[in-house]
């Protein structure tokens, strides 16, 4: 990739978008550098993120994914970030597992996030799950995807203290800080180009 080029994120959504505004934040404000938003993508016509992304100019499309076989919405997803010539696709609050086909088709060029200090607490309510096992710190990972869920190599995380007083709405709230500073870090760190991953490890170079 030149250096004149800016490299194509590709987001992906399905509901407010917290993440990708810190993201697109980070790129107005020049702290995150060399990259633009190029599409957001959401599975929810509704999606608030959607409408963040119109309000800031940026194109948007809507693959509405219920009661659509899982290759057929992948295909449409797959198609819509080629078309728009991503390099990196950034997961952020998108609320389906991405089918194999889709991991292959952009194979370490996809990014998520999740409010947990992995491999602890993957899946669904990772805050509430700290609480009830009596964790003493939680946070969030920043990881490249791979085909088992919330499994890829770790980029990035951030620790959180968890609160004898929290509940799951304080904790989420907590973490989620983390969470806005995290993303736009680790994008940096992989349009860096200046690391390598051996085995599960991710090497700053």
């Amino acid at each position: 990739m030149s250096e004149a080029r800016k490299a194509r994120l590709g987001v992906l959504l399905s509901g407010r978008g917290s993440n990708f505004i810190a993201i697109a934040d980070a790129i107005s404000n020049g702290s995150l550098t060399g990259c633009e938003i190029a599409v957001v993508l959401s599975n929810i016509a509704d999606a608030p993120g959607l409408s963040a992304a119109q309000q800031r100019g940026l194109a948007t499309e809507v693959h509405v994914s219920k009661g659509v076989p899982r290759a057929e919405h992948d295909a449409k997803m797959i198609a819509a970030l080629n078309s728009h010539e991503i390099d990196l696709v950034i997961l952020a609050g998108y609320m389906r597992v991405l089918s194999p086909e889709f991991i292959r088709a952009f194979p370490n060029r996809i990014l998520n996030i999740h409010p947990s200090l992995l491999p602890s607490f993957p899946g669904l309510h990772a805050q509430q799950q700290a609480l009830d096992y009596g964790a003493k710190v939680a946070g969030c990972t920043v990881h490249f995807v791979d085909e088992a869920v919330d499994h890829g190599v770790i980029i990035l995380q951030r620790v959180v203290p968890v609160e004898d007083t929290d509940d799951e709405a304080v904790l989420s709230a907590r973490i989620l800080e983390q969470e806005h500073q995290a993303y736009p870090e680790a994008i940096a760190r992989v349009l860096s180009g200046k690391y390598a991953t051996r085995e599960r490890r991710f090497l700053k170079r």
